[in-house]
């Protein structure tokens, strides 16, 4: 990795927002889309892989909701807003409410 964060890791493939504050460096493969975000701890890293619109194969991002953890395996743009995909299940949201770089929290122990 090692190579500095963009300003948003996903401007060229036609997807809107951007990375979180944190990312200390990445990797991206041009030819098939496959990203690495470093977030700075070796529990801390964010995989997957860029096509046009949507962001698949993610690996890294767990979400608390209805009192359990959900990890989210892909995340696609539908007009104005963001489908975030947990297995077969989604959720939508506005994309205008990721337009902040938010900070990664990382994996806490317990």
């Amino acid at each position: 990795m090692g190579t500095p964060p963009p300003t948003n890791c996903s401007g060229s493939m036609d997807f809107p927002g951007a990375h979180p504050r944190n990312v200390l460096g990445y990797s991206l493969n041009d030819a098939t889309g496959e990203f690495a975000l470093d977030l700075g701890t070796a529990a801390a890293k964010l995989t997957g892989k860029l096509q046009d619109g949507r962001i698949a194969e993610l690996d890294g991002i767990r979400v608390r909701a209805f009192f359990r953890w959900w990890s989210i395996t892909g995340i696609r743009s539908s007009g104005d807003d963001l489908v975030f995909e947990v297995g077969v299940a989604s959720a939508k949201y506005p994309s205008r409410n990721f337009n902040a770089s938010l900070e990664c929290e990382g994996r806490k122990s317990t």
